[in-house]
């Protein structure tokens, strides 16, 4: 199928192209800072990387912030593709447990309710018993 490309869509390409080009430029000064600075081991399951593996060695911020790039790496730590993926999961799944703005858990939210069980299916039935009777 062809591409039609209008004015409009070309300028577009041109924005997200750039963007993309943009976010590649600075993931690679950080990251070269940051493969200077940090041994190259996964700072959760320990895992060394060196030659062709390097690469999937990734910088993660700590704070989610990919403009804050702080000449120390005091933002940064060095994860694997894997513990990488789980760490943003993690984060995807605990703000989806809250509710905007608040930072409280959700009603009924699984990590909010009581662990103990507050129903007694079995509270009425001494009466229930001797009504019978």
């Amino acid at each position: 199928m062809p591409k039609h490309t209008t004015p409009d869509h070309a300028k577009l390409d041109r924005v997200v192209a750039e963007a993309r080009r943009h976010s590649n430029e600075r993931e690679a000064t950080y990251r070269e800072r940051a493969l200077k600075l940090f041994p190259w081991i996964c700072g959760r399951c320990g895992r060394e990387f060196a030659g062709e593996r390097l690469r999937e060695l990734t910088v993660h911020h700590k704070d989610h912030n990919h403009d804050n790039n702080p000449p120390d790496g005091s933002n940064w730590e060095l994860l694997c593709l894997y513990c990488h993926d789980n760490e943003h999961s993690r984060l995807l799944e605990e703000t989806k447990n809250f509710c905007p703005g608040t930072r409280q858990a959700r009603p009924g939210n699984r990590n909010n309710q009581s662990s103990t069980a507050t129903h007694n299916p079995f509270a009425d039935l001494q009466a229930l018993l001797k009504k019978k009777s």
